[in-house]
């Protein structure tokens, strides 16, 4: 059978060992879902660019080549993209998707976005997919926006993120056993030294267990030494209890000896032994009941915010064709924040996106230094958000009504973005109606 110390060991490395399987499963998977949505963020940002950067004059559509993306431009590139114009044909690809197979798909409605895994050439990619309807002179021009990247980038950041993974969890296991044993060494201490003791009594070189236990095992040392003494008491009992017998039989023996040797006659030789043998009998009886009687980043460049703001409005205000809100930027030329540009997009693409989706009639954006800060104010004339339900919206996948379409992670990427910058984001009430969302970074110098 295992040694108590070999059961306590393998029984904790098994469950380390599903805990640590438990736990890089969860892991990669969390990894795997959170990768993938920076691919559609990604993909997102790049197609909004992209809108923002096209235009359609006379029925005809014009996508200036030194505005794009430099990913779109070089034909090697891991990304491409291409519109569907009128009839579902391709009016427009990159320079990147010339050796590049385009898939067969439909064209999307006003505001359709679909966001999905396909399979080209039996290699898996990514695509994004925007439908719009692009208002002209001569009435409404449908174009579908595409954008494609395939799953190399993906593919090699899980792959080091799972030797990275594995490698630490392997480290980990190892200190983790190694810490395990020394303190299974350390809690079995007591166990081993009552077995070291034990082994000293049974070798005659102590008498009891003489050291000091924890509480859990005071009562069996306890007992150990109650069961030793008593059993000590017991043999000294049946060593009194034979030496007392044996005293006691020397004289009936005695008288017998003298009897069988004597000159008396034969009855009364014959009642002197028969009261020595009774004699002796209740002496041993008596001695055998007496025997047995027990008792625990500077570096990075300035950003000019009013460019960008114009850049993501234009770009919205296409995706929102059938809305026409007054728009009203009251933003300096000079503001400026130091941020990485596709972040800014991010963010900013966030909200207005948002404005859009929820104002009646009107959309107020604002900026301005409030001492060390710059503070940006979007503010929309909507419906506004119930005070408690404020902080559930900003959990991944929430949304305030869910009858509107959205992916409902928005508002949860503002939010993550302004913790990494160390901004501030407020959201609350406007007092005339509507929602005001306010953003404080740090002032650039």
């Amino acid at each position: 059978m295992m040694s108590l110390n070999q059961r306590v060991l393998l029984s904790a490395t098994l469950v380390l060992l599903v805990f640590i399987g438990g736990i890089t499963f969860t892991l990669d998977r969390a990894f795997y879902d959170s990768a993938r949505i920076g691919v559609k963020d990604r993909l997102f940002a790049k197609l909004l660019m992209l809108m923002g950067d096209a235009e359609v004059e006379d029925g005809e559509l014009d996508v200036p080549v030194n505005q794009l993306d430099v990913e779109f431009e070089h034909v090697n590139s891991h990304t491409y993209a291409f519109i569907i114009g009128p009839a579902n044909t391709i009016i427009w690809r990159s320079i990147s998707s010339l050796n590049k197979s385009i898939p067969a798909i439909a064209p999307l409605g006003q505001g359709e976005k679909i966001f999905e895994q396909i399979l080209l050439n039996d290699e898996p990619h990514f695509i994004y997919r925007y439908g719009i309807a692009w208002e002209t002179s001569s009435g409404g021009y449908p174009l579908t926006f595409n954008v494609i990247t395939d799953t190399t980038l993906l593919d090699a950041q899980i792959e080091r993120y799972r030797e990275d993974l594995w490698g630490w969890l392997g480290v980990m296991a190892v200190v983790l056993l190694a810490a395990q044993m020394l303190v299974l060494r350390w809690g079995l201490l007591p166990l081993r030294k009552v077995s070291v003791e034990l082994a000293a009594i049974e070798s005659g070189r102590q008498e009891s267990l003489k050291g000091i236990y924890p509480r859990e095992l005071k009562l069996l040392t306890d007992s150990i030494n109650s069961l030793i003494t008593h059993e000590h008491k017991q043999q000294k009992r049946y060593r009194n209890g034979l030496a007392d017998l044996a005293h006691s039989l020397k004289t009936p023996l005695a008288i017998l000896q003298g009897a069988i040797h004597g000159e008396d006659e034969e009855v009364i030789r014959h009642k002197t032994i028969q009261e020595q043998i009774d004699r002796m009998d209740n002496t041993i009886q008596y001695q055998l009941r007496r025997a047995a009687t027990a008792g625990s980043s500077p570096g990075m460049g300035l950003i000019l915010l009013r460019p960008m703001i114009d850049r993501i409005i234009n770009t919205v205000t296409k995706a929102y064709r059938h809305k026409h809100p007054d728009i009203t930027v009251n933003i300096d030329n000079s503001i400026r924040l130091r941020i990485d540009e596709g972040d800014l997009m991010e963010l900013l693409g966030n909200l207005i996106d948002n404005a859009f989706k929820w104002c009646r009639y009107s959309i107020h954006l604002s900026a301005g230094y409030q001492g060390n800060q710059v503070e940006i104010q979007i503010r929309d004339d909507g419906p506004g958000i119930p005070p408690h339900e404020i902080a559930r919206i900003l959990e991944r996948g929430a949304r305030a009504d869910q009858s509107t379409s959205g992916h409902g992670i928005g508002l949860a990427i503002v939010r993550d973005i302004m913790q990494v910058y160390g901004g501030e984001l407020l959201i609350e009430n406007h007092p005339v109606g509507g929602l005001s969302v306010i953003l404080h970074f740090e002032r650039s110098k």
